[in-house]
């Protein structure tokens, strides 16, 4: 049977309609669905990392157990490493040496429950940094919990145990204690430092204010990673006006956990108890003039060169506009001396614990 004929003519083909795109409607569902996936991966990362953790606690106490019952010796880890890399060849992490860490890790934190979840949270390797430079369990769980909260790199953690993190923070001087938010006070006495290391400029022991302003925003990204984390750039010689007058705050940032500026005044010279005046005025004009709702009141840091702490002290104690005093240098100086008067154990467990 013979098709019809339709003249030799073709069927026109049907062409889809025309669907104009909203590119704003567009934009927003394609940062939605990429932040939804980033959020995928770190719930994803976390897991894995978190059963690793668990794998490796599980083989640091059976070898503990092992070596308790009287087999003790590097022979046993070695023999016990090549077993098992013969047994597991796709997986890595079954060296002697890493099998070592693994009985070490647990010997560590076994009487210490409150560590044993915390360890969890952060990746082996960072582990391992806290586990082999860090002696005081308290001190550990600064950096383990520091780790966390900022996100630091591996490399970043071991700037950050070397420049002695946990001792300056917990001797920062602050008024914080009244000045500040309950709700936001320990994150805040965390978020600022009684010394900062800029040993990443090439600046001579006498510089200028300004010199010391250029060098800082020509390394931007290494202040803000010296000033400790979640710190974002604001503005340099940020311009505020008070009654048709003119002011210049030297550094605005902004604390992204803490949600407020922070302004940041620069002091090539010792600490002066007018400087606080100074800023309490910033402060207020910045929060009358440039904070926005829903954020919480501005911070000021004075960083100095040098400081006498009775004369901060007596500073601080009057203000009324939360502001820390910190010094800075160029090069790195251990504050040795200092380790006497850190707080107590009880007091630094309870910072910790309310971050």
């Amino acid at each position: 049977m013979k098709k019809r004929s339709h003249g030799g003519k073709k069927r026109p083909k049907v062409q889809p309609p025309v669907v104009q795109v909203d590119m704003a409607d567009y934009g927003r569902l394609l940062v939605q669905v990429k932040e939804r996936i980033h959020a995928a991966q770190i719930l994803a990362f976390r897991a894995v990392n978190k059963e690793l953790v668990a794998l490796y606690w599980d083989i640091g106490r059976l070898i503990t157990e092992q070596q308790v019952a009287g087999t003790r010796g590097d022979a046993v880890v070695k023999k016990l490493s090549k077993d098992l890399r013969q047994e597991f060849p796709g997986i890595a992490g079954f060296s002697w040496r890493n099998l070592f860490y693994m009985g070490q890790f647990y010997d560590t934190y076994r009487d210490w429950p409150k560590l044993q979840p915390l360890v969890a949270i952060i990746g082996w390797t960072h582990n391992l940094v806290i586990l082999q430079r860090c002696k005081d369990p308290l001190e550990r769980e600064f950096y383990i919990r520091m780790t966390r909260k900022f996100g630091w790199s591996k490399n970043v953690l071991i700037h950050q145990i070397d420049n002695q993190s946990y001792e300056k923070t917990l001797l920062n001087q602050t008024n914080f204690d009244k000045a500040v938010s309950p709700k936001i006070r320990a994150q805040a006495k965390l978020a600022v430092k009684d010394e900062y290391i800029f040993d990443f400029l090439e600046l001579g022991d006498k510089h200028a204010e300004r010199e010391l302003q250029r060098a800082l925003m020509g390394r931007v990204e290494d202040f803000l990673r010296a000033m400790g984390g979640l710190f974002a750039f604001v503005g340099s010689e940020f311009r505020i006006e008070v009654d048709q007058k003119e002011y210049f705050i030297d550094l605005l940032l902004y604390h992204r956990r803490l949600k407020c500026l922070v302004a940041v005044e620069l002091k090539i010279g010792e600490f002066e108890p007018e400087f606080v005046g100074k800023m309490q005025f910033y402060l207020a004009a910045l929060d009358d003039t440039v904070r926005e709702e829903g954020e919480n009141p501005s911070i000021g840091i004075i960083l100095c060169k040098e400081k006498k702490r009775t004369i901060v002290e007596y500073a601080l104690r009057e203000s009324n506009k939360p502001i820390g005093v910190a010094t800075y240098r160029i090069v790195k100086r251990l504050p040795k001396e200092l380790k006497g008067e850190l707080p107590t154990p009880a007091q630094i467990a309870k910072l910790l614990e309310e971050a």
